[in-house]
């Protein structure tokens, strides 16, 4: 768990404001693929509940993780009642009790790869599923794009996220379905995209930058700085388009491979 990933509890409430949610298509999706009830859930890296709020509105019992205490605090405040909250990294989470879906929402690129899909596989059941989703939040202007990209440049030469495996953009599987199709204990690995576009205010767009990890890392002088530039940059309201990417595997009921699978994590 790096530092950038447990950045976000100082701007938790803006993370819940300004962040955008996860709309029903993305559960239909996920328990269509599970082709029978889900019945409880953990979710990986919960932040300040958006997913946890979803699934848990489908009846399922979640028991939502997240490490940064700050963010735990602000998912507390909205957590239904079949939602249990755990302070833990993934990585810390005990051993023993198994789920019918694991899942993370923007939050997987976070956890360590070494050990990472055995240890979700032994947190499933036999034949549970596992589903990973996000993308960025990109402006649908590229001469939007272009000027904010420009007005940053002084300051970061780029707020995204990095594949952790190197996959390119372009790639017809994107990571984590690379790594899923590789590991001997998932099958029927898919990936598929949730369309989500809207429009919102250049000061809600500033919000939500205010809670992207890039921006985090600034100083503070810098990342004032920097805000002010790309407010500059942008008209009164901005186009969003943000895809979210998702992926599904299903643990092998055998567990074949485990040992193999384990080997090569260490």
């Amino acid at each position: 768990m790096t530092a950038r990933a447990l950045g976000f509890g100082v701007v938790a409430e803006a993370y819940e404001r300004f962040r955008p949610g996860y709309p029903e298509e993305l559960v239909d999706l996920v328990t269509a693929y599970a082709g029978q009830p889900v019945r409880t859930a953990l979710e990986i890296g919960a932040g300040t509940g958006k997913a946890t709020r979803l699934f848990a509105g489908h009846g399922i019992t979640v028991t939502a993780t997240e490490p940064d205490a700050g963010m735990l605090a602000e998912l507390d405040r909205t957590a239904p009642a079949n939602v249990t909250t755990v302070r833990a990294a993934f990585e810390d989470l005990p051993p023993g009790r198994t789920y019918g879906l694991v899942y993370a929402a923007a939050a997987l690129h976070w956890t360590r790869p070494d050990g990472r899909w055995p240890r979700v596989a032994a947190l499933l059941e036999p034949g549970g599923v596992f589903a990973s989703f996000g993308g960025p939040v990109q402006l649908a202007d590229p001469a939007v794009e272009e000027a904010v990209r420009a007005a940053r440049a002084p300051f970061l030469e780029s707020d995204d996220v990095p594949s952790p495996d190197g996959t390119a953009p372009d790639a017809a599987m994107q990571w984590p379905g690379t790594e899923l199709e590789r590991s001997p204990l998932f099958e029927d690995v898919r990936q598929a995209v949730v369309e989500r576009r809207w429009r919102l205010s250049a000061a809600d767009y500033l919000g939500y930058l205010s809670t992207v990890s890039a921006y985090l890392q600034l100083p503070r002088a810098d990342r004032r700085r920097a805000f002010e530039a790309i407010e500059r940059a942008l008209p009164g309201t901005v186009g969003i388009d943000a895809g979210i990417v998702v992926h599904l595997a299903r643990r092998r009921s055998d567990r074949a491979g485990e040992s193999s699978d384990t080997r090569s994590s260490r």
